[in-house]
């Protein structure tokens, strides 16, 4: 019979937890990596949604230069993970840092400058411009 510390198997309990937890998050996967950009509206078809893909599209390598990863999202009813973390009300614009901390939130479409400029104003990016 093996014998176990009590500190052992709660450090694993711990482990698992903490795993679990990362898990979870439907953003975990992009933390030090990119800058989710999530899109939410009711529909697809809802004219805020597409104006704001629009504007995304027509200066897309700003936000490719500044590690922007966008996520739509266009089904409430599904209630999907992004949905459940960030739950936003109608048509919103979530930008999340490379921390996975929320730092933007609005309730109308921006252009890719708006958002390049609000992301060129975040502490870790403004490092990444100092490393260059």
């Amino acid at each position: 019979m093996r014998k176990f510390s009590l500190l052992a198997v709660l450090l694993s309990v711990v482990a698992v937890f903490a795993v679990a937890q990362e898990n979870t998050d439907p953003l975990a996967e992009y933390k030090w990596v990119a800058r989710p950009l999530v899109v939410f509206a009711d529909s697809p078809y809802d004219p805020r949604f597409i104006s704001q893909m629009e504007m995304l599209a027509e200066d897309s390598a700003a936000l490719e230069e500044r590690d922007v990863v966008v996520l739509t999202d266009t089904d409430p009813a599904a209630n999907g993970p992004l949905r459940q973390r960030l739950r936003p009300d109608d048509f919103t614009l979530v930008l999340v840092d490379k921390e996975n901390n929320i730092v933007l939130r609005k309730p109308s479409p921006w252009t890719a400058r708006e958002l390049s400029r609000a992301i060129d104003k975040l502490p870790m990016r403004l490092d990444e411009l100092d490393r260059r």
